[in-house]
This record gives C-alpha cells, sequence and structure tokens, in this order.
C-alpha cells in the first residue's frame, strides 16, 4: 500500500495491477447539475492520480500484511469456517459469499446494496483463476431464494463454491484492498465541496498503519464506501464516506484507528435507527458493533 502526500494509492507487492475501477452496480438518480459537478470532481482527483506522480512517496503494505487483512475479515463475517463462505442470511434476498461475504443477486432480483462478487469473479478470472465452468457460466446467482439456497448445501455446485472460494482467500484478500484502492476517488466525487480535504485527511490517518488499514478495508467491504444513493435511509448514508466525514481528529497511529472505530460505531447506530421497522436491523447491531470495536484494538 503507497500513501502519497493528499492523495492515497494503494498498491500490493508482486501482485501486478490489482484491479480495473468498476462501475456501481446500482444507478443513481442526481440532479443533471449535481451529477455534472460531482463527475468533474471525480475527473480531477483521477487527473491528479495520473498526472502528477511526483507528489507521492510511498509506505508499502506487504502481501503478508493484506492476506492477514483478508483472514480478519473472514473471521469477522464467516468465524473463520469454510462453511460459511457460501450463506445466505435470513430476511435477505442475496447470497452471501466468500471471505467477505460479498454480495451476488438471482437472476431478475435486484436490491439496494451493490452487488460485488460478480466483480470478484472478474477479479479472479483476470488472475487465471480456475473458475468452475457452471460458475464461470452463471450471469446471476442460481438459486432463487435462501430455500433454495439452504436446500443445495450438500450439492455439487455447492461443493465446487466452497471449493473455489477456499482455493481464492488470497485474490479475495487482494480484491478487496483493490476496492479500497478505488474508494476515496469515489467518496471525493460524493462529498460535499466543504468535505472533501477533510475526508482526505481522516482517510490518510487511519491508512498510516497496518492495522488502521485492515479497519479501512474492512469497513468499505463491510459497508460500502458511502457514496450509492440506494444505499440510504431517510437520506442518510452508513458508509466509509460518512465514517470519515465524522472525524476530527488530527493525530495517526493509535488515536486514529480509536476515532474511526468511534464513529463507525455511531453511523452504525444511526443506521439502525434509520432503518424500516420491517428490517428488524436492531439485531445485527451488538454483532456490528463488536466488529467495529476490533478497528481499535492492538492498533
Amino acid at each position: 500500500m503507497v500513501f502519497h502526500g493528499r492523495l492515497v494509492k494503494i498498491t500490493v507487492a508482486e501482485t501486478g495491477t490489482l484491479m480495473d475501477k468498476c462501475h456501481p452496480s446500482r444507478k443513481q438518480h442526481y440532479r443533471p447539475l449535481k451529477r455534472h459537478l460531482r463527475l468533474a470532481v471525480s475527473l480531477i482527483v483521477l487527473a491528479a492520480t495520473l498526472l502528477l506522480p511526483e507528489i507521492w512517496c510511498a509506505i508499502s503494505l506487504s502481501n503478508a500484511d493484506v492476506l492477514r487483512i483478508g483472514k480478519r475479515i473472514w473471521q469477522n463475517e464467516c468465524n473463520g469456517t469454510v462453511a460459511g463462505l457460501t450463506s445466505w442470511n435470513s430476511g435477505e434476498n442475496f447470497a452471501s459469499l466468500g471471505i467477505g461475504h460479498f454480495i451476488w443477486y438471482p437472476e431478475g432480483v435486484h436490491g439496494p446494496f451493490e452487488e460485488s462478487f460478480p466483480k470478484f469473479l472478474a477479479f479472479a478470472r483476470e488472475r487465471r483463476a480456475a473458475v468452475p465452468a457452471w460458475l464461470d457460466q452463471s450471469h446471476a446467482c442460481p438459486w432463487n431464494s435462501r430455500a433454495q439456497f439452504v436446500s443445495a448445501q450438500g450439492s455439487s455446485q455447492m461443493r465446487e463454491l466452497r471449493q473455489f472460494l477456499s482455493h481464492t482467500i488470497d485474490l479475495q484478500a487482494q480484491f478487496m484492498v483493490a476496492r479500497l484502492q478505488q474508494s476515496l476517488a469515489k467518496m471525493l466525487g460524493e462529498a460535499e465541496s466543504p468535505e472533501r480535504a477533510n475526508v482526505e485527511r481522516q482517510f490518510a490517518r487511519v491508512a498510516s498503519t497496518p492495522h488502521g488499514c485492515y479497519a479501512l478495508v474492512d469497513y468499505v467491504n463491510f459497508k460500502g464506501e458511502g457514496v450509492l444513493h440506494t444505499e440510504r435511509y431517510r437520506g442518510q448514508g452508513w458508509g466509509l464516506l460518512q465514517a470519515l466525514e465524522q472525524m476530527r481528529g488530527s493525530d495517526n497511529g493509535r488515536t486514529a484507528a480509536r476515532e474511526f472505530s468511534n464513529s463507525a460505531a455511531a453511523i452504525l447506530r444511526r443506521r439502525v435507527q434509520n432503518s424500516p421497522p420491517e428490517r428488524n436491523e436492531a439485531r445485527w447491531l451488538p454483532g456490528w458493533l463488536n466488529r467495529v470495536h476490533t478497528y481499535s484494538e492492538n492498533s
């Protein structure tokens, strides 16, 4: 991982290019002027990244650090088990796969949350991973409901899926780090003008240590960048952007990680307060808070 002054670029030693930029899986609805302004900001950030390499001074995140982050997220999402790599939570209309519980919707099903499993498959193909033939040809989750998914737990397809996921832990970790690589430009494009400098500053503070990088990678995988307007309750998001916007400190290291942990917890509490009652999201809040508490541990 490489940090460059005001901008941040993430790289992993000996892995080559991590990931091409992917478009969000859900359409957003902005007023035309706002959309054009935000697009302009994103292009400016991208241009600065490409055209001003001289402002960058490097700090690296090793392959071992990336794998360590991936395994910790695997513990967070799946209790570190192979069985947990293939899940479909009660009350949800999508499968949750891999160490990051990447979302995969069935054919014709649409939801407010960004679909990430097809993006991981594309990432794995680019790196010549052996993808099962049926999976390589699937354009959507082949199981149409949680009941079908649960009934298929002993099927050959499910066994092949688990084997594929258990053999690509390193690629999944790289994929999640790559998502963080893309997140800063996305967040700056979405943030209001007065908040952009603070978002950059807070991102760099938290990313100043490998443990802080774990916190950022985990949260952006866990709750997204916070840029999709479909991922809002009562107009308020719960992603990485919203957690960073609430921060105001200046110290790096442990202080930054603790502040990020507290901010993330506050954002998640707000999400539950704003959520539709029928989703009963309060049942998940204790686990969510335990998860973000790990961001302040061993920092």
